[in-house]
C-alpha cells in the first residue's frame, strides 16, 4: 500500500518562508552593496577633479592678500611666490616668547635658500603683547637680533582677524577641528606653491620645523 504524502499546503508552509526570507535578504544586500558601491564611485570620480579646482583658489587666494608691515607699508603674498613661507603669531610677555631666537636662526640658515618668516604680532592671549608697533620692533631687536620681517599687530581671531589668518586656519584646522588659534607662536608652514602644508602646536619649538622646511627647499649650495 502506497506511503502517505505530507500534505503539499503543508510541505510548503514550512519551507517558503525561509525560502522567502533569503531571497529578500539576499536581495536587500545586493541593493546596500551596489548603492555603496555607486556612492563610493560617484565621490571618488567627483571628488578629484573638484579638489584640484578647490586647492587651485586656494592657492590663488593666498597669493592675493596682503601683510601690513610697521611702516604702514602693504607686503602682497604675491611677491613671496615661490618661497617658503613660516608664519607666526609672536608676543613679547610670553613664555615662549625665547622662540624668537630659533626664529632668527631659522633665517639666518635658510633665507638665503628661499624661506620667508613673517611674525605677526597679537594682543589676543593674556594681553602679552600690549606694545605698540615700535615697541615690539625694537624689543625683537634688541633681546633677540630679529632681521626678519615682523608685521603690524594684528588679530587672529573673532571679527576683525586678518585675512591672513582666517586663510590659514581654515585650510589648516587644528586640534578636532577647530579653526581658532590657541595661543602665541602657532606656526603655519606654506610652500612655494601656496599650500598651506601644517600647524604647529606653540610647543613646537622652531628648531623642530627644521626638518620640514628642509624637505621644501633646494639643496645647499
Amino acid at each position: 500500500m502506497p506511503t502517505p504524502q505530507e500534505p503539499t499546503h503543508r510541505r510548503y508552509a514550512v519551507k517558503t518562508p525561509y525560502g522567502s526570507l533569503r531571497i529578500v535578504d539576499l536581495a536587500l544586500l545586493a541593493f546596500i552593496t551596489m548603492t555603496g558601491l555607486l556612492a563610493f564611485l560617484n565621490l571618488t570620480f567627483r571628488s578629484q577633479g573638484p579638489a584640484s579646482t578647490m586647492n587651485s583658489i586656494n592657492t590663488q587666494h593666498w597669493f592675493s592678500l596682503a601683510a601690513k608691515q610697521m611702516d604702514g607699508s602693504s607686503l602682497p603674498i604675491e611677491s613671496l611666490r615661490g618661497r617658503v613661507v613660516l608664519v607666526v603669531n609672536v608676543a613679547s610677555r610670553c613664555g615662549f616668547t625665547p622662540q624668537y631666537k630659533q626664529l632668527q636662526e631659522l633665517h639666518d640658515r635658510y633665507s638665503s635658500r628661499g624661506l620667508t618668516i613673517l611674525a605677526f604680532p597679537c594682543n589676543q592671549f593674556g594681553g602679552q603683547e600690549p606694545g605698540e608697533d615700535t615697541q615690539i620692533l625694537e624689543f625683537c631687536s634688541t633681546n633677540y637680533g630679529v632681521t626678519f620681517p615682523v608685521m603690524s599687530k594684528v588679530q587672529v581671531n573673532g571679527p576683525q582677524a586678518d585675512p591672513i589668518y582666517v586663510h590659514l586656519k581654515k585650510q589648516s584646522p587644528g586640534l578636532l577641528g577647530s579653526e581658532a588659534i590657541k595661543w602665541n607662536f602657532t606656526k603655519f608652514l606654506i610652500d612655494q606653491n601656496g599650500n598651506v602644508l601644517t600647524r604647529y602646536a606653540s610647543t613646537t619649538s622652531p628648531s623642530d620645523i627644521a626638518r620640514d622646511i628642509e624637505k621644501l627647499l633646494p639643496p645647499a649650495a
